[in-house]
């Protein structure tokens, strides 16, 4: 399978948010869970012009995405999804070490992120570690695991 990394267009938000809400429902949320996440989970051309996105795309289709938004020293993961049919095939990681990589050409010491309860092991597998909870923005009263972690310096 040959996946390339790209950034990700404007045009591409319908597609994004379409990959976003299936990488969502393979958790096995309901159908009113994943509709109280739409919204948060629609990926604007706007959203993508204001955040570092990174797609993966295999033969025209777009299988993962990463976002990497950055305030001063601080970096969050924004965005960090991969189609169903695609999961365990290395995009993931590769989206993520992407991702790591530009927190260091940036300079970022730290990242962040807001994770579903699900994917929490996978990032402890990058290195994330959890530092506490946060208020879903979707969910009322859902708390999500914080996790962070240390950005490297890049070798000189």
């Amino acid at each position: 399978m040959k996946v390339t990394l790209r950034p990700a267009r404007t045009s591409d938000s319908a597609a994004l948010s379409d990959l976003a809400m299936r990488s969502k429902a393979h958790w096995g949320y309901d159908a009113a869970f994943l509709e109280a996440c739409r919204a948060e989970l629609t990926i604007t051309p706007e959203r993508i012009e204001a955040e570092q996105m990174t797609v993966a795309e295999e033969r025209g289709a777009l299988v993962g995405m990463i976002a990497l938004a950055a305030e001063g020293a601080e970096g969050e993961i924004e965005d960090f999804f991969v189609s169903p049919e695609a999961i365990g095939q290395g995009i993931g990681r590769r989206l993520m070490e992407h991702a790591l990589s530009q927190a260091r050409a940036a300079g970022l010491a730290r990242i962040g992120v807001d994770a579903d309860p699900n994917a929490e092991a996978i990032y402890v597998r990058f290195g994330f570690v959890r530092i506490g909870l946060s208020l879903s923005a979707s969910i009322p009263g859902r708390m999500l695991p914080r996790l962070e972690r240390a950005v490297e310096a890049a070798a000189p």
